[in-house]
């Protein structure tokens, strides 16, 4: 058992089965939740001026592609003892299958410094209402909440993406831990017919920047190829394709972002390819889109991996989605 294995399973024995503010009426659903709080109390007062901030902070809502949420890195500013508890967070935020690529992909994106280049922030208190905690890095925007955002899928927008094999990736993406997903949505658009590959097809990519997943459209001002004029077969693999996309993360942001999903109704959503940066203009389109008025999955391919992941209730207020 390596020091965060230790530290983690640790911290887990010794804390409640529940706690409030948490998953009410539940046991507590992750891991990672609970290794929230252990961190949370074991904050010196010079690490909680540096990371703690109220829950309606301004800064809970940002997100970018490489950024630090707050100016110290974990791997200088916790204790060993810390750092492990933030890696296990991590890692419990993720399935099982991914949770080492995932982490291998923010080691490999951080520099020399690895994970311990992230920074972290904790809004609220962990245990006693509504609370959310925030990794960044290069290429990493998670965040933990046990639910206390009302309506967001991940506690709110998220970021992942990597540069496997230098800024510039070649056609094949080798060693990129996210490839898999366009390798996906490709089968799709190789199922489309002419007239849909029309629709579906696009010149021109969005901005690689916060605002492309602003939930502000109407389902009548979406590009792209609607779900609902594809034949039963295309459905089942987009239906396949969303599930794929959501194989990284933990069982319960997986089950609510589809819950959400098909709250808002599947039909709304469409589906665009874009001609532009085609990396080796092998027709493999590197950069695509999936976007509904509830929900944005925007992946880029080029030059190498970002994606923007913003999945929202549809029922909640939109002034309080955006």
């Amino acid at each position: 058992m390596n020091r965060r294995q230790f530290i983690a399973r640790s911290a887990l024995a010794a804390a409640p089965v529940t706690t409030p503010g948490l998953l009410p009426g539940n046991e507590i659903a992750s891991a990672s939740e609970t290794l929230v709080k252990t961190l949370y109390d074991s904050l010196s007062e010079t690490q909680r001026a540096g990371i703690l901030f109220p829950f309606d902070h301004s800064l809970r809502t940002k997100i970018s592609n490489n950024w630090h949420i707050t100016k110290p890195r974990i791997g200088d500013f916790l204790t060993a003892d810390q750092n492990a508890m933030v890696e296990e967070i991590f890692l419990k935020a993720h399935s099982e299958e991914y949770a080492e690529t995932v982490l291998n992909q923010v080691i490999q994106d951080s520099g020399q410094k690895g994970f311990g280049d992230s920074s972290v922030a904790i809004f609220g208190e962990p245990g006693s209402g509504d609370f959310q905690f925030v990794l960044t890095g290069r290429h990493c925007t998670r965040r933990i909440d046990g639910n206390s955002v009302a309506g967001k899928a991940f506690g709110g927008p998220v970021f992942y993406g990597h540069a496997a094999d230098g800024f510039y990736e070649g056609p094949e993406h080798p060693g990129n831990a996210y490839w898999y997903q366009a390798k996906r949505a490709n089968s799709v658009f190789q199922m489309l017919d002419g007239k849909q590959r029309e629709k579906a097809l696009l010149e021109h990519e969005p901005a690689d920047e916060a605002s492309t997943i602003r939930l502000k459209r109407t389902e009548e001002d979406l590009p792209g190829l609607s779900f609902a004029d594809m034949s039963a077969d295309q459905k089942n693999e987009l239906r396949a394709v969303l599930n794929d996309l959501l194989l990284p993360f933990r069982k319960e942001d997986r089950d609510e972002s589809m819950a959400l999903i098909e709250k808002a109704g599947i039909d709304s959503l469409h589906l665009s390819f874009y001609r532009e940066n085609d990396i080796g203009n092998d027709g493999v389109w590197d950069n695509w889109r999936l976007e509904g008025p509830h929900m944005v999955w925007y992946f880029r391919g080029a030059p190498h991996v970002h994606t923007w992941v913003h999945i929202s209730d549809p029922d909640v207020p939109r002034e309080a989605r955006a």
